[in-house]
């Protein structure tokens, strides 16, 4: 019964990190894109997802509470994982090290992030272009933020390759090598998105 549950658990959090948590973050990171046509595009994309009807609602149901039961789930994944890398260094052995470290980093990164933009929205600050550039003005946080956005980036892609085996989308040997790739090719084209508009930004 408790392996059931797990299975089911593990399923769902596969599940959740992609649909709906992934696509909001390539949602998220082709708004934040909008940065490198200027300030202007920038505000002008971000107010019109403020402006979406049911916008606290969606992101509640759709966005905040898939991602917290992801993100806790995940945490007691990572700690709770037996990494082999010392005793079998094959790339996919690293990369579950990394989908783990890439975890944390990114459980860390987004709950600064929510509270640096949408808690100070909620207090009254406005999310604009301004905003983003006086953050990432300082280099410290410079540098957090592409540690952050990279890892975040990183998590997904390589989550995908879990998803696939998990939803028994690639079965075999060549199909899982194959997925490896393609979601590497994922991940670097992401993260020139991800990157591109942090220095649009700064």
């Amino acid at each position: 019964m408790a392996g059931n549950r797990e299975f089911i658990n593990r399923r769902l959090h596969s599940l959740l990190g992609v649909i709906p948590v992934g696509i909001f973050l390539i949602q998220h990171l082709i708004v934040n894109h909008f940065a490198t046509r200027g300030a202007e595009a920038f505000n002008n994309a971000a107010h019109f997802m403020e402006m979406l009807p049911f916008r606290y609602v969606l992101e509640i149901v759709i966005i905040f509470l898939p991602l917290l039961y992801h993100a806790i789930y995940g945490v007691y994944i990572a700690f709770t994982a037996k990494n082999n890398v010392s005793n079998y260094g094959y790339l996919r052995n690293w990369l579950f090290m990394l989908q783990r470290i890439t975890g944390i980093i990114t459980f860390i990164f987004i709950a600064w992030h929510v509270w640096e933009t949408r808690i100070a929205a909620a207090l009254g600050a406005e999310v604009n272009y301004d905003m983003m550039a006086s953050i990432l003005s300082s280099p410290f946080m410079l540098v957090f933020y592409l540690i952050g956005v990279i890892s975040t980036i990183f998590h997904f892609a390589n989550g995908l390759w879990s998803f696939a085996v998990s939803w028994g989308i690639t079965v075999t040997p060549r199909s899982q090598v194959i997925s490896t790739y393609v979601t590497l090719a994922i991940f670097l084209a992401l993260s020139f998105v991800g990157v591109r508009a942090i220095f649009a930004f700064v």
